[in-house]
């Protein structure tokens, strides 16, 4: 009954999986994403802080410092903008580089390397006041808004812990000179930084779970979607289960054929069945004529019994030749020894004498 209610009972298939992707469809979180900036940004900003601090005042000491007739020249005016930017460009651009970097590392983390053009182009449905309103009052809204409200508290509650740990020094912030006092606001607010970064973070990889639970939730599908997909990508299962049973009734009727004017059958002794022709006068080598595994060996026997054909167990000859050699082809140098010895049993049986097969010249 559930399976008939179209419950999501079965495993997203491969295809499905793929087509998802296709469509831009992984598991995301945002959060994840800002949190691990937050923190990597801090951590940047304290190890090269102080020297972007320190480019910024002596670029500002030198400007200045150095303060000439003002001039209303183009050339000036770009050459002291060259210099602003070079200046700071060699501290700020390796941060800016880093948090890049790291942004792009984040997201293939996430989702993996993922390009999907479609989801560039502007979606106009979204512009559409009823469907945002739709999106704010859904299940979905209800619970960002109550998670969001959660980080709010979390934020307020280790800013506060923080803050409340290093309460005797902020106190006494007050009797510092005010070099040491911009020092320690920063050093304070970077901590902060830190420690909400961190445990926003940790927030972050408990979404980042939710967020793959509930897309395998969504990639879940129905028995009736898993067989309309296996129709789509293999066809009607009824029509390759009779095209499978024609070919396979096919093959016995070339069996029915073949093994009669077989010389000698190799079997395993139930599993494989081999069927040899070797004519001195016209061929080289021994040739398999048929073959089989389970059902189809257990023609060949039969048949082979039937029109009065040598049966003879050898179970490694009959592996290697059931693995190695097509229907119609000969036997490999390797294996004439072995063929050989079965088919002057056979013929000794018959009380017939014949040319041996020898190997071929290499």
């Amino acid at each position: 009954m559930a399976e008939q209610s179209g419950d999501k009972s079965q495993e997203a298939t491969p295809h499905r999986r793929q087509q998802a992707r296709e469509q831009g469809q992984v598991a995301y979180s945002q959060d994840l994403g800002s949190a691990a900036l937050l923190v990597v940004s801090v951590l940047l900003l304290r190890y090269w802080g102080a020297d972007v601090i320190d480019a910024a005042g002596r670029l500002m000491r030198h400007q200045l410092g150095t303060v000439g007739p003002m001039v209303a020249d183009r050339s000036e005016a770009l050459a002291q903008s060259h210099t602003i930017v070079f200046t700071l460009g060699k501290v700020v651009l390796p941060i800016i580089g880093l948090l890049a970097g790291a942004g792009i590392l984040l997201n293939v983390f996430q989702t993996g390397f993922l390009f999907v053009p479609e989801r560039l182009v502007p979606d106009v449905s979204r512009l559409n006041p009823l469907s945002g309103l739709k999106r704010i009052f859904s299940l979905t809204g209800a619970m960002r808004l109550s998670f969001g409200m959660f980080k709010v508290t979390i934020v307020a509650v280790v800013a506060s812990v923080v803050l409340y740990q290093r309460r005797d020094e902020v106190l006494l912030a007050s009797a510092l000179s005010a070099p040491q006092l911009a020092s320690f606001m920063i050093d304070i607010a970077l901590s902060t930084a830190l420690w909400v970064g961190v445990a926003l973070l940790i927030l972050a990889l408990f979404d980042f779970a939710f967020q793959k639970w509930k897309h395998e939730q969504d990639l879940r599908m129905t028995r009736q979607e898993v067989q309309d997909e296996m129709k789509n990508l293999q066809g009607d299962p009824q029509i390759i289960a009779r095209r499978r049973a024609i070919q396979r009734q096919m093959a016995l009727n070339r069996m029915g054929d073949k093994v009669p004017k077989a010389d000698v059958v190799v079997t395993n002794p139930t599993e494989l069945a081999i069927a040899i022709k070797y004519d001195p006068d016209e061929m080289l080598a021994p040739i398999v004529v048929a073959k089989g595994a389970g059902v189809l060996a257990q023609r060949i026997r039969r048949l082979a019994l039937e029109h009065n054909i040598p049966v003879v167990e050898r179970k490694p000859l009959a592996q290697l030749l059931y693995k190695d050699v097509e229907i119609n082809h000969p036997v490999p140098d390797k294996s004439y020894a072995a063929v050989a010895e079965v088919l002057a049993y056979v013929y000794q049986l018959k009380g017939k004498k014949m040319k041996l097969p020898q190997p071929r010249a290499a």
